[in-house]
Order: structure tokens, then sequence, then C-alpha cells
């Protein structure tokens, strides 16, 4: 039997209806750009989330684009994330003009180490962008006090970590994306709130911020044809945003099923391999289950083993940002951030989604098992 990394297939059929009678009507109504369903799938989305406002782009890389724009970040601003991510996390901070400035991440989270953060501020820093890993949240009481301490903007890449929270230490939950000035959320297809092609979204309480995100998709402009900045053409589409609709109706419950998932293979792989710890004031949403070997070359036969097997897998990311080609302008070198560097040569991802049968679950750690073996 083949796993696959994603079956986007399997979540269909009980929605279908739905989305059909969803897309029909906007294909009725012919409203193809920033139609009805765009403002009625953002106001839905920001209530979800407990946010004043969302605006809808075209991808969760604009929305990091218009994020960091909106927050006021400029050429030679410095902004502080983490190697540990995708390149869009870094690649929208250069191309507005700023400098990605690297620092560490928490061994055992994978996400931004606040200690190394703090170190890493200079005049020049803005802004601090916290990426929250395969759905696991950041530590972000403490960037928010060194936010605050340092006066610097907070920008959330949540573009995994969907339905994901945060317990603050006032004791109360927020949803990931709403802790910062601005949260940014994809919708590529195999996220935990997935579209039927290319989406995004942000999220913020600041109006201004707001405005300036609904100008900036919009090619500069509040009014048409009328210009009081450049902008981009980054606009929802209304069919995807119909679709969001209907899909952003059963998100919690397949978040629900993803963390079922995750405590069978928690249970199958215990004492084999470190599977994910998720502190009491978090909730993970398990866009991803990545698990950690002792040593590279554990992981490697892990990989070629389920290869073999005819299961998916995928190691997100095999090297860090610091350390990429593109990079090599900023000067990092292996052993600058020495955690980044030993979690991007032990990390691997197994197939995840809300559908995963017991079946399919027990394969996948059978055959983690036997590379070990191996």
């Amino acid at each position: 039997m083949k796993v696959p990394m994603v079956d986007l297939t399997a979540g269909y059929p009980p929605i279908r209806e739905e989305i059909e009678t969803a897309v029909k009507q906007v294909f009725e109504k012919a409203n193809f750009i920033l139609g009805a369903q765009v403002s009625e799938f953002e106001k839905e989305f920001a209530a979800h989330n407990g946010a004043k406002y969302a605006v809808g782009v075209n991808s969760g890389t604009d929305a990091l684009r218009l994020a960091l724009l909106a927050s006021g970040i400029k050429p030679g601003d410095e902004v502080i994330t983490t190697p540990f991510t995708f390149i869009a996390t870094s690649e929208t901070i250069s191309q507005a003009g700023a400098i990605p400035v690297f620092a560490d991440i928490d061994p055992e989270r994978y996400t931004l180490c606040p200690k190394s953060v703090e170190s890493k501020i200079t005049s020049k820093t803005k802004a601090i962008l916290p990426v929250h890993l395969y759905g696991m949240p950041a530590e972000m009481d403490e960037i928010m006090a060194i936010a605050k301490k340092h006066n610097l903007k907070v920008i959330e890449d949540t573009a995994q970590a969907f339905t994901g929270k945060y317990r603050m230490a006032d004791g109360n939950w927020k949803y990931l994306g709403t802790i910062g000035d601005c949260g940014t959320f994809s919708f590529f297809p195999a996220k935990n709130l997935g579209a039927f092609g290319d989406a995004g979204a942000v999220l913020t309480n600041d109006d201004a911020i707001y405005e300036e995100l609904k100008a900036l998709r919009n090619h500069g402009s509040k009014i048409r044809y009328i210009h009081e900045i450049e902008g981009f053409n980054s606009r929802l589409d209304t069919v995807q945003a119909a679709i969001l609709s209907v899909r952003l109706k059963h998100v919690e419950k397949w978040t629900e099923m993803r963390k079922a998932v995750a405590a069978k293979y928690a249970e199958a792989l215990k004492g084999f391999c470190a599977t994910p710890v998720v502190p009491e004031n978090c909730r993970h949403s398990f866009n991803y289950y990545t698990i950690r070997f002792d040593t590279k070359e554990q992981r490697d036969n892990a990989q070629k083993y389920l290869t073999e097997q005819g299961i998916a897998n995928q190691i997100y990311y095999p090297i860090a940002l610091h350390l990429q080609k593109a990079y090599a302008h900023l000067g990092g070198k292996r052993g600058d951030l020495p955690n980044a560097e030993k979690v991007q040569d032990t990390v691997f991802s197994l197939p995840m989604y809300p559908e995963l049968t017991d079946e399919q679950i027990k394969l996948v750690t059978d055959a983690v098992k036997a590379s070990l073996k191996k």
C-alpha cells in the first residue's frame, strides 16, 4: 500500500455539494475579481480568529510581503527571523528592501529562540518575524516582551499553523496570527485550510495596517484609478474565497482529526525517535508531523527505506536559510546557528492529513521502526 504525504481527494467527497453550490454562485454572478464572496470570507475568517480585520490576497507569500510593507518596513531595515523555514519567510523581507537577520531556534519546538532573537537586535532592527513551524506555536509571550522593550513590530508567519493557539501569560488563549501586529496565512491546497489553488490572507487589529493592506493588494488603490502609492496585483480570487468559506466551516473538525492522527503516531513511535512535544499553553495545528532522529545517518536511512516502501516523506527543511547560496552575501556559515544546523540534519516529516487510516498509520510507523533496525 502506498501512502501519500497528503491526500487532497480524501476530504473532497463529504463537502462536494457545498463546494459546487458555492462555486456555481460565483459563476452565475460572474463577479470574479473582489466579488462579494471575498469580503464575506474575510469577515468569517477574522471572526473565527477573533481579529478585527482580514485581508484576502493571492498567496501566503504575498501575505508576508504586503504585511511587511504595511507594517512600515523600509529599505535598509533589519527584520529578525528564523533560518529554519521555507524561503518565502525571508525572501519577502528582502523584497521589501529590508535585510533578513537569522536568529537560532529552540531545539525542541523548532521555532525562534527568544534569547537568540534579543542577541541579534541592533539600531536597524524594526521587526521580528516568528514562524509557527509545522503548526507549533512560537514562544509568543517572550517574543512580544522583547518587541515591546525595543519598540519592534511583530509579524507572525502562520502559513503552517491556522487553528493553532497560544495561551498568553494572562491566561487568555489566542489564535496564532492574532498576537502580533499582524499574522499571515497561506491557503495552499495542502494547508489545514486549503484552497483549490494559491490564496492567502493577513489578519490585523490595526486600522492603519488594514487600510494599507487593502491598497497594496490592489495596485495601491482604494478608489478605482486613484493611486496614492504603488501596489501589487494580489487580490484573493472570488472563486477561491467561496471555496474557503465552505472549508472554513469544517476546519476545526479536521484539526481534531489531525490531532488524533498525531496521537497515534506518537504512541507507536514512543522510544524510537523524538516526536512533537506540545506545551500545555499551546495547541499544535499539525499541518506537518515531524519527527527527529539522533543522527543524520538514521534520518537518511529512514527516508530511503520509507521511499522504497512507497511511503511518502519529506524533509522540511534540509538546508537552513543562512547556509543557502541565496544568502551567501550575508556571510552565514556553519556553526553560526547550531540548533538550526543540527535540526536540519535530523528531522523528517511523515504523511499527515485528517483522513489517514489506522492501517496507514501502522504501515508508516512500522516502516520507521524497521529503518532503525536496518
